[in-house]
């Protein structure tokens, strides 16, 4: 068996979901569970609707209807008839999410958040699962939110593993346990939660969505299907050459992931790497080529530099008011502030009489950390930057990169140099 992921600009349009189609084909006589992400930029539309939702602004109606009319003139484009019923099933979906807009939020951010966001992906995969079947290729379609259990950490929610491998071993293996039985169309990045509320596994988690059935399943392998050959030295965005790596180990492709790579979710390889399980990195543009493979050789590793940048960053100095030293009581206390306000640390860096953090500008969780920081220590901060790291570096490399940019934090391991910059 086989675990296909595919993300949100392979499903954007008509096209690409006859492309996924397609690339299925390929396999026809494989089994596969196919995980998909929300369609293009739905994620994006659906977190501009809780905003204005959340905060009381009058046009949330108007950001619904660009999403719903986004999503039927996908299907009108796929199904020849309105009266098919997957236009009922979408309109009934999009009743659920005007339900929760007419009503007062009664929780938290976050937890409001899961409840909206999440529903992008039960679209994605109940279209996709549809236009499978009128082309041919019978598959069931799994909630995923009935298979992949979680605490409440909403929008970064901790997987119950046990109860999530009861729930496979229930509704997954006995589906597949039928050799005819050859696709299961399900939504990454979600889960529900011991009270049946939905829960989502952090920004871009339907590649670990990808790796939990892996693991679970004692899949074969896991291909993430990209818009890029394969794993790739630098984001095509930022450099007008990049190379492919074509093999690397699960450790180099952790290292990656960690500082920000975002062709792989950082939590994907431990499920893989636990049973051995080899992760696939292709190109749904060019199916027929090789990609790259992550696997336990460490003999193939790369030492070709890789690039990852980080936009959108704030660098946060910490210091007392009366100059004292930073001491492990400091560090406590600053640390479990950033837990209270789920802010991830992406670089720290500490002197005598200071302690800096740099981090996503997430402008609410920022604002009240460092209101709540205030109480107790003088806070500045430097917004506006740019997170700069470079894997397998060298000092030639390093020169160019950094020409004509001001260095605010920099550190340099034996293969790993960052720096925070503007």
């Amino acid at each position: 068996m086989k675990v296909f992921k595919f993300g949100g600009a392979s499903v954007k349009d008509a096209a690409a979901v006859k492309n996924v189609a397609a690339i299925l084909e390929r396999y026809k006589e494989e089994q596969i569970i196919v995980v998909v992400s929300a369609m293009g930029k739905t994620t994006n539309a659906l977190e501009d609707l809780l905003d204005a939702y959340y905060h009381g602004r009058p046009n949330t109606m108007e950001l619904l209807e660009v999403v719903k009319r986004f999503h039927f003139d996908i299907l009108k484009e796929l199904f020849e008839s309105t009266s098919h019923p997957i236009f009922e099933e979408l309109h009934n979906t999009f009743v659920e999410i005007e339900w929760q807009l007419e009503e007062e939020q009664m929780r938290e951010y976050d937890f409001e958040y899961d409840q909206m966001v999440a529903v992008g992906e039960w679209l994605s995969a109940t279209v996709v699962s549809a236009y499978l079947k009128q082309v041919g290729l019978e598959n069931k379609l799994q909630d995923v939110r009935d298979i992949i259990r979680t605490d409440n950490t909403y929008r970064n929610a901790k997987v119950d593993w046990e109860v999530t491998a009861e729930n496979v071993n229930r509704y997954v293996k006995p589906y597949f346990s039928d050799s005819s039985n050859k696709l299961m169309i399900t939504q990454g990045f979600v889960g529900s939660t011991s009270e049946n509320f939905n829960s989502t596994l952090g920004r871009e988690g339907s590649d670990y969505t990808g790796g939990i059935f892996a693991n679970l399943v004692d899949a074969e392998s896991l291909t993430i299907w990209k818009d890029v050959p394969g794993m790739l030295n630098a984001d095509p965005k930022w450099f007008e050459e990049t190379e492919k790596l074509n093999n690397i180990s699960y450790h180099e492709a952790v290292e990656l992931a960690y500082y920000g790579a975002t062709v792989i979710h950082p939590k994907t390889i431990k499920p893989l790497q636990n049973k051995n399980i080899p992760l696939l990195v292709k190109s749904f543009v060019n199916p027929d080529e090789e990609g790259s493979i992550i696997n336990e050789n460490t003999a193939k590793d790369s030492l070709i530099p890789s690039f990852i940048f980080k936009t959108n960053q704030i660098l946060i100095s910490i210091s007392p008011r009366d100059y004292s030293f930073i001491a492990e009581d400091n560090l406590s206390q600053i640390f479990g502030c950033f837990a209270k306000h789920k802010v991830t640390v992406n670089l720290m860096q500490n002197s005598a009489i200071s302690f800096s953090i740099c981090t996503d500008n997430q402008k609410m969780k920022i604002a009240n950390l460092i209101e709540e920081l205030k109480a107790d220590y003088k806070v500045y901060y430097n917004d506006e930057l740019l997170l700069l790291t470079v894997r397998h570096y060298n000092e030639e490399t390093l020169s160019k990169l950094l020409k004509d940019k001001t260095i605010y934090v920099e550190q340099k391991s034996r293969q790993t140099a960052r720096f925070v910059v503007k």
